[in-house]
């Protein structure tokens, strides 16, 4: 069978949409864990982007953090995790959200400092605060690289969330890592077609949100 025949199967199979082990409920699954963990990473990462890309200071520092983060294995982090933690959500939430704290933290960063001085100043010199000079002037223009630093973070959480698998966990990963251990390969297959498809629903929702968040002005600039 070719690899479309191992799709098909796997979808025309009635036993696969319901139940605890059925697409929607491992679809949910995997959601649930790629949207806690970008959250989580968003909160850690967003603000420390925007204050060292206003102030101009620590881009070095967050270079390093970068590059740092991306070298750091999420599986072998998995493991080591698992042994120190044990079972549970939390050994797959911390490699999740360090993969994904890079890109937002680099790309808020680099977003701030990318925006034009002129109007930073003649906001400054208006007598705003520091912080609607951020919020009311620099966010704005620097939105859609912001947004493009998440999508890139939440790219990398789904494809990688099927770790979770690996602990016991549920998620698509699960058909994945049961596929293998039973040479199921229809189920190897569908679980793969599924983190694809969730991949490409994730960049249609954050062209979405861009449409919608950033000003028409600020889109034809770019």
């Amino acid at each position: 069978m070719n690899v479309l025949n191992f799709v098909q199967a796997f979808f025309s199979d009635g036993a696969h949409w319901h139940g605890y082990d059925g697409i929607p409920t491992r679809f949910a699954e995997h959601v649930g864990y790629s949207l806690e963990a970008l959250v989580f990473a968003a909160v850690i990462a967003l603000p420390v982007g925007l204050l060292t890309g206003h102030f101009g200071r620590g881009g070095n520092a967050l270079a390093l953090i970068a590059t740092a983060g991306r070298a750091l294995p999420s599986f072998g982090l998995l493991v080591l995790m698992f042994i120190w933690i044990g079972l549970g959500l939390l050994p797959v939430m911390i490699p999740l959200v360090l993969l994904a704290v890079p890109p937002i933290l680099v790309t808020t960063y680099e977003a701030i400092r990318s925006v034009d001085p002129s109007p930073v100043d003649a906001a400054r010199g208006m007598g705003m605060s520091e912080a609607r000079v951020l919020f009311q002037v620099e966010v704005p223009v620097a939105l859609p690289l912001i947004l493009s630093g998440l999508r890139t973070a939440a790219i990398q959480i789904v494809s990688t969330a099927t770790i979770a698998a690996y602990v016991s966990l549920g998620g698509l990963g699960r058909y994945i890592m049961d596929g293998l251990y039973q040479r199921n390969y229809e189920k190897v297959v569908g679980g793969a077609t599924l983190v694809a498809g969730l991949a490409l629903v994730t960049l249609a929702v954050f062209w979405a949100v861009s449409r919608l968040a950033v000003s028409p002005g600020v889109r034809r600039s770019g």
